[in-house]
């Protein structure tokens, strides 16, 4: 999250030295295996043969009581009758063709749960029930619901805290799943960030899996505190660019710190992160130093709002997102974000940090060696930004992280600023060029069209 205005060279994070990454997958010119007939291709069904596996206990726990220790502070509310989404979630139109959907996309088969939540009405599956069913996959596990045949919604009215392992030192790693069926919402009030999945004292090392599917997560609130000190005035500085804001408060929805994330055929709607900060985002979802990449498939990301990273923010992770769809989303912070000691001479995070955010209006990518950022098959339509990127923003900071962009659509995307675009709503300081083996690649089969309706498939280089 250090982009300057001024174009000068981005800067390494100072927190992140020594940190490694994982290489991406390679590309592949074969449309075989691919999603591309209609909408959920890949879901809405049972795991396809050649899903990836499921960690299933040899019992089933039906998780019905009252709330879990860890989430004490939050009642039983009941899941109430709920219209449901009213479209199916993802691209609604043809989807990735250059990329074959690996393993790690689709589905998990969950029709040997290992807790489930309720016990056949919607009055059973409440708050309680499901914070229970957390605790119970402390060594993994799959929760599912049985709540009616109706869709419901369950209030959440403490942040769910998931299991987490040291699986890269002396644990074995675990697979967590939440399936919804397509007729569970779980709903922050716009209150209460809903899932925290957070591996302490590392990055990009560890190899839990959390898989959330068929499932709506909608109105999550993080609320910041760790508030950005003032700075006087400095002798003849008078420090008014000097960020501030926030330094924390990521994730509306949810926020990850190392582990493997899967989200496949979910609704993302209205959550919110911190509005104001340098190094904060991630309206819906923020992912901090993991060791792979999150497979983000056939979902969907409406009105989620933060200072950077409306809907998704990454910090030194990457991803595959494949046939989704991003709307409405907006990053709006202001000042977008340097390292600049003759405009500010406080120290915040190892930095004379100037500007508050604004950069990634649906999707925000920073630095990662190696951990690149894919986008395959969806739709970015009707973001904004306050700075750069309103589409989609990438910041190498230095490291070879690429941005891949693959039969997409990109269009209406809005930023006052009209400067710094690889291509139009999309900022990154690593794009193509010729003769260049660590640049982006130059999209394939991907339309870009600003606001005014003008559509091209070219970037600059």
């Amino acid at each position: 999250m250090r982009v300057p205005k001024s174009l000068v060279p981005w800067l390494v994070l100072g927190a992140a030295g020594g940190i490694s990454a994982c290489a991406s997958s390679p590309r592949s010119a074969s449309s075989s295996g691919s999603s591309s007939t209609g909408t959920n291709q890949t879901t809405r069904a049972t795991a396809a043969a050649g899903s990836s596996g499921s960690s299933t206990s040899p019992s089933t726990t039906s998780s019905s009581g009252g709330a879990s220790s860890s989430s004490s502070s939050g009642t039983s509310r009941a899941a109430e009758t709920d219209a449901g989404p009213s479209v199916a979630a993802g691209n609604p139109d043809v989807g990735c063709l250059t990329l074959a959907l690996p393993p790690e996309a689709q589905p998990v088969d969950t029709s040997a749960p290992t807790q489930v939540v309720g016990t056949g009405s919607p009055a059973s599956c409440t708050y309680g029930a499901l914070a229970n069913a957390v605790s119970g996959v402390s060594d993994g596990g799959i929760i599912t619901f049985d709540c009616g045949p109706e869709p419901v919604t369950i209030p959440i009215t403490a942040t769910l805290t998931l299991p987490a392992t040291n699986a890269y030192a002396n644990q074995a790693p675990i697979r967590i799943v939440i399936d919804g069926a397509d007729r569970v919402t779980l709903d922050g009030g716009n209150s209460v960030q809903i899932l925290s999945w957070v591996h302490a004292g590392s990055l990009q090392k560890n190899h839990d899996t959390l898989t959330l599917e068929h499932l709506r997560l909608i109105n999550g609130k993080t609320t910041p505190t760790a508030a950005i000190p003032a700075c006087p005035p400095s002798g003849s500085i008078s420090n008014a660019q000097c960020s501030t804001g926030y330094d924390d408060g990521e994730g509306g929805a949810l926020t990850l710190r190392d582990g493997s994330l899967r989200i496949i055929d979910c609704v993302f709607e209205n959550n919110q992160a911190a509005l104001l900060g340098p190094d904060t985002g991630g309206g819906a979802l923020y992912l901090l130093g993991t060791a792979s990449p999150a497979y983000i498939v056939q979902s969907t990301f409406l009105n989620n709002t933060a200072s950077n990273a409306g809907a998704i923010g990454m910090l030194w992770a990457g991803a595959f997102i494949f046939n989704s769809l991003f709307e409405g989303n907006s990053a709006v912070g202001t000042g977008a974000n340097n390292n600049d000691a003759t405009m500010c001479t406080c120290m915040n995070n190892g930095q004379n940090q100037t500007g508050s955010g604004g950069n990634g209006g649906a999707i925000y990518k920073d630095g990662g060696d190696g951990m690149n950022l894919t986008i395959c098959g969806s739709q970015i339509r009707g973001n904004s930004a306050n700075e750069f990127g309103a589409a989609v923003f990438l910041t190498a900071d230095g490291s070879h992280a690429q941005l891949i962009l693959d039969d997409d659509v990109i269009s209406d995307n809005a930023s006052p600023i009209s400067y710094w675009q690889w291509c139009a709503s999309v900022s990154t300081d690593n794009p193509h060029a010729s003769g260049s083996s660590t640049g982006s690649p130059a999209p394939i089969n991907t339309t870009f069209c600003d606001t005014s309706g003008a559509c091209t498939s070219t970037c600059s280089t």
